[in-house]
């Protein structure tokens, strides 16, 4: 019965292109924000408030998730786990 709901929460979860483990051993490197989506993320990004990630390793950088990250920072939040902590730049994988 709870089919539906279940593809349709699916759908909604992020993509994940690498494994956190393949995501951290893979070569980086880094892209101004405005660059960033779609791209696979190499960090841990998480908002605080409420401390909870919004973007793991491996991960691919959606819209979504960087325009919640700037709203965090926008409110007076941080974003720790970014190896640059004004989000101007965001490593990512290099998979060139």
């Amino acid at each position: 019965a709870d089919g539906g709901r279940w593809e349709a929460e699916a759908r909604r979860l992020p993509e994940m292109r690498f494994t956190p483990r393949e995501a951290f051993a893979a070569p980086t490197k880094r892209v101004a924000f405005a660059e960033a989506a779609w791209q696979v993320s190499a960090e841990l990004l998480c908002p605080y408030p409420p401390g909870i990630p919004a973007v793991v390793p491996g991960e691919v950088l959606t819209n979504a998730a960087l325009d919640a990250l700037t709203a965090v920072l926008g409110a007076g939040g941080t974003v720790t786990g970014a190896s640059d902590s004004t989000l101007s730049s965001l490593l990512v994988l290099d998979l060139d």
